[in-house]
């Protein structure tokens, strides 16, 4: 499968539906929503290589021009992010024009099962820090993403604080009686789990989305939740086989040509062969990509049973490649290459296996890219969310129309 090339979005001769992001990592959200037709007035993110990723892609792609012109790129942490202050190329179009879309995949380590699940208590939760920007850029549409374990029962309570900050209603506090919040004129239009692998990503990527809606932009207009765009998921062979080739190719001929074919041969037939074994049961798709921690040394493919079902495929998930100059460089092969599991995965393949599109560049040392990638919300999923919120916004904005 040819590695899709979305990074265009659409035209800039239609009236623009603009949004600010929170958390914005390597822009997995920020190119889902471009594609979708929002255009971006703030990419906020603390990670200083991440920040860098966002500026050097908006720089260098001729489609996000507007971004440009009127994107503000901020290496910043949340909690200290003020809009009316810290934007500049976007602060005349906030004033006058107000926010389509406030976004943001708030940190998920709170919710993960792979971590405590701290929630509230965990210190990197940054919904309260997200509902205070609601208040204060009252955006027509509000979208949050984080992992699924948000929905767990355990954080029944939490949820229902965040569903009446937003639009009114009654939770339990934490002195276990009932409390009642006055809202902040929102609909929550839909909050569930939308799986990755249905719009095309090969992975298994379960996301919890939360869409809401400005009550006076809502009115009559009926939300709908994203439908999955693929009845049957695309496979981790039919979208590694080019790249896959294109690492082995130069390797064809020379000293290293015998298990260079063979390896690639091995590759391709153990990941074919998984597809078919599961074909109806979610076919070959990828175990869920992790971005890993920074205080645990460099970057593999996840948990144990991660690298298990990589193995599967035919992919060693004990490290993560080199690209291929700097693998040819360093001589690298066994390591990369011809392991005994397979190949491992570059930073480049991860990516495909996110959904990003071809084009997208990464900033810093292979580890820091690789988590940037691993920590990624997948384009295709971000793009099928803000096209459901666009709709609305359209919908709105034309029956407004109609009553001047």
């Amino acid at each position: 499968m040819t590695r899709m090339n979305e990074l265009e979005g659409t035209s800039e001769e239609e009236p623009q539906y603009t949004s600010v992001e929170i958390c914005a990592g390597a822009g997995g959200q920020a190119i889902g929503l471009h594609q979708a037709g929002f255009r971006h007035l703030a990419l906020v993110e603390i990670d200083v290589h991440a920040a860098a990723t966002l500026g050097q892609n908006v720089a260098k792609h001729k489609a996000w021009g507007w971004e440009k012109e009127h994107c503000d790129v901020l290496s910043a942490d949340v909690k200290l992010f003020e809009p009316s202050e810290d934007l500049e190329k976007g602060a005349e179009l906030l004033r006058t024009q107000g926010l389509d879309l406030l976004a943001g995949g708030v940190p998920c380590p709170p919710f993960s099962h792979a971590g405590k699940q701290l929630g509230k208590d965990d210190e990197r939760d940054l919904f309260p820090r997200m509902l205070e920007l609601v208040e204060e850029l009252k955006p027509r549409a509000v979208m949050i993403e984080n992992v699924r374990g948000i929905m767990d029962p355990k954080f029944a309570d939490y949820r229902d604080w965040i569903l009446a900050k937003l639009q009114g209603g009654t939770y339990r506090g934490e002195d276990g009686e009932q409390a009642h919040e006055q809202g902040l004129g929102y609909t929550v239009c839909e909050w569930g789990v939308l799986e990755a692998s249905d719009f095309g990503v090969p992975q298994l990527r379960p996301r919890a989305i939360l869409v809401a809606i400005r009550n006076d932009v809502l009115k009559d207009v009926k939300y709908e939740w994203p439908t999955p765009t693929h009845e049957d998921p695309v496979s981790v062979a039919d979208s590694l086989q080019q790249s896959m080739l294109k690492r082995y190719e130069p390797y064809f001929e020379g000293v290293h040509a015998e298990r260079a074919r063979a390896a690639y041969d091995r590759w391709l037939a153990t990941a074919q062969q998984r597809d078919a074994e599961l074909k109806g049961k979610g076919g070959g798709i990828a175990p869920t990509l992790v971005g890993g921690s920074k205080k645990h040394g460099g970057a593999d493919l996840g948990p144990s049973r991660a690298k298990a079902a990589w193995k599967h495929l035919g992919v060693s998930g004990l490290g993560v490649a080199n690209d291929a100059e700097t693998c040819k460089k360093k001589g690298t092969e066994d390591r990369d290459l011809f392991g005994p599991d397979g190949p491992m995965l570059t930073v480049e393949q991860a990516a495909i296996i996110q959904g990003f599109p071809a084009g997208w560049s990464f900033s810093g040392g292979k580890t820091a890219q690789y988590r940037q990638v691993g920590n990624a919300f997948p384009p295709p999923v971000a793009k099928a969310v803000g096209e459901s919120i666009l709709d609305v916004l359209k919908a709105a904005r034309e029956r407004d129309r109609k009553k001047c």
